[in-house]
């Protein structure tokens, strides 16, 4: 019998979580973090039919791209954003999920090559509250969502979140949470249809609560490389 890969070995996983959630399995988007894995290394998965990359550095991110430029991969940008990076950020990723002030949405927008089509954005929520992370608050998100829909090459789709790493039931709360600001928010914005939610840990809570779009990196990679 033929090992299986780690991506068929999640593959399974995904699949047997979505029969428990009673969801298609097409409804979950499997993006994988590549942050600090080399092109190699990805080059390996795309080989194996995974095309949509989630990177956090912005340097390594363009790096990798340049050097699989002819695969027809999906990147998307899943890291903080400091404000003299959106320009590289606009003109080479195809989703932004970190997206958490008008700011940065506004450059984004104003940077984005009219060549290219709208940029695909998801709105970061710090749905924890907690310091040291990024995101807008609970409350925030209505009016900032209200702002970025106005923005002509930004294509708003949803809410992303990192909730603190914790149990299950917290975790199950925290994307509850998520989903129902989602659902509040698409009575007014009914294209609305992502959250990006769940790492490898906690997957299954998150797509039972939702998710449309879960990042795996230990995984599908293994433990992470000290940088």
């Amino acid at each position: 019998m033929t090992e299986q890969t780690p991506l068929q070995e999640i593959e399974h996983a995904l699949q047997d979580a979505c029969e428990q959630a009673g969801r298609p399995r097409e409804q979950v988007q499997l993006l994988a973090v590549s942050k600090t894995r080399s092109a190699d290394e990805l080059a390996v998965l795309a080989d194996q039919g995974q095309c949509h990359f989630g990177e956090n550095y912005l340097q390594e991110a363009l790096d990798k791209m340049d050097a699989l430029a002819e695969r027809g991969l999906v990147w998307h940008f899943i890291g903080p954003i400091q404000s003299n990076k959106t320009r590289d950020i606009a003109a080479r990723f195809d989703w932004v999920h970190s997206v958490d002030r008008l700011k940065v949405a506004r450059r984004l927008s104003e940077q984005r090559p009219q060549t290219l089509p709208p940029l695909q954005v998801c709105i970061q929520v710090n749905v924890d509250d907690e310091a040291s992370k990024s995101g807008v608050p609970l409350e925030g998100v209505a009016e900032l969502a209200k702002a970025i829909v106005d923005l002509p090459n930004l294509t708003l789709r949803g809410l992303m979140a990192i909730p603190r790493a914790d149990s299950d039931d917290n975790n199950r709360a925290a994307f509850r949470q998520l989903a129902m600001t989602l659902s509040q928010l698409r009575n007014t914005m009914p294209a609305l249809d992502t959250l990006s939610m769940g790492m490898s840990a906690d997957f299954g809570v998150a797509i039972e609560e939702g998710a449309t779009l879960v990042r795996l990196g230990t995984a599908l990679f293994g433990p992470r490389p000290a940088r």
